[in-house]
């Protein structure tokens, strides 16, 4: 399948790390237990890092071994980009406990299957007839954010309802998942495209080539509104926190999400930018427009228990290394406070 030069200039940097243009507003900020002096520092100098992210900055720390959190627009809503692979992920393992799907269940690609994203799927369909396996697509959606892997997983996952409900029973709040990442990607540059989000390479070129500068514009800052696909940094940490204590998957599933978050190859600069050497991160990055996130656990050493770190830029006007910059900054803030003090 050939992608059209102008697009691979212009557009396909941004699809590739899928998943937006205003001045910091005041962050709201807490910590708990309130009376932790130590966390009340640590949430100040989250507060004082944020500034050279040129957007809005939602933080969740949630220490798990103690409980204790530093949360910074922790109610707030934020695109989730490519993070909300970690939802779809979870509902689609939900199924495989339920005997629903098997992991080992082969899925046909078709023309309309193929979107931007990393390559690895796009390369495949060179030759037809290619199927790939429940896990197969699920390992792609997370590891290298391959976007067609990510809107078949969403499909074997239920679709979108059916996530969302499973968030419900899991009593997370505040966090939804509404649109494959065809149509996400297509209402940010202002394409028409089907709601199922099935619709050729080709097809998508053509109706992107038609649309103009203004429009582009005018989508962009509707898609910044736009409540669809979003979360708040406490519902993230739920999220997480529910798989990673059992609640959400069956020990097996579980242990495969962790597996998998541990092995992501995106993101390098985020929540790893900054920390030790050797330091394992089970993560999921996201990004597109202005907005660049990062979400999940950084193990510390020396018993020293886990952190789930969530954190969300969005309506950024700088590059987005100065995001990942920030992100990682925090992320460091972060580490070295529950390193040196573990427990209360």
């Amino acid at each position: 399948m050939k992608i059209l030069s102008f697009f691979a200039r212009a557009i396909l940097p941004l699809w590739l790390i899928l998943f937006s243009f205003a001045p910091i507003v005041a962050q709201g900020g807490s910590v708990s237990p309130d009376d932790e002096i130590g966390l009340h520092r640590l949430l100040s100098e989250i507060e004082r890092l944020v500034d050279n992210s040129g957007g809005i900055v939602g933080v969740g720390a949630f220490h798990i071994e103690s409980g204790r959190s530093v949360w910074l627009n922790g109610d707030v809503r934020f695109p989730m980009a490519s993070t909300y692979k970690v939802p779809i992920a979870v509902q689609l393992l939900s199924r495989v406990d339920g005997d629903e799907i098997s992991l080992a269940d082969m899925i046909e690609l078709d023309p309309t299957d193929i979107h931007p994203g990393s390559g690895t799927i796009s390369n495949l369909f060179d030759d037809p007839g290619v199927a790939l396996s429940v896990r197969n697509l699920l390992e792609l959606m997370l590891l290298i954010s391959d976007n067609s892997a990510t809107d078949l997983s969403l499909s074997s996952a239920g679709g979108p309802t059916a996530v969302n409900a499973r968030m419900t029973e899991l009593e997370i709040g505040e966090l939804s998942v509404n649109r494959p990442t065809s149509v996400l990607i297509a209402d940010f540059y202002g394409v028409e495209a089907p709601a199922d989000g099935k619709i050729t390479m080709d097809e998508f070129l053509r109706r992107s080539s038609s649309v103009s500068e203004a429009d582009r514009d005018a989508a962009r800052t509707a898609f910044s509104t736009d409540l669809r696909d979003t979360a708040t940094p406490r519902a993230m940490v739920k999220l997480l926190e529910s798989v990673w204590e059992g609640s959400a998957l069956s020990p097996s599933s579980t242990a495969l999400f962790k597996d998998i978050m541990l092995r992501v190859q995106t993101g390098m600069g985020r929540i790893k930018g900054v920390l030790p050497p050797g330091t394992e991160v089970g993560h999921k990055t996201g990004t597109i427009g202005g907005t660049t996130n990062d979400v999940g656990y950084i193990y510390l050493p020396d018993d020293s228990g886990h952190v789930i770190t969530v954190i969300f830029v969005k309506d950024s006007n700088r590059p987005v290394e100065a995001r990942e910059a920030t992100i990682a900054q925090i992320a460091r803030a972060i580490y070295d406070y529950f390193l040196f003090n573990p427990a209360p």
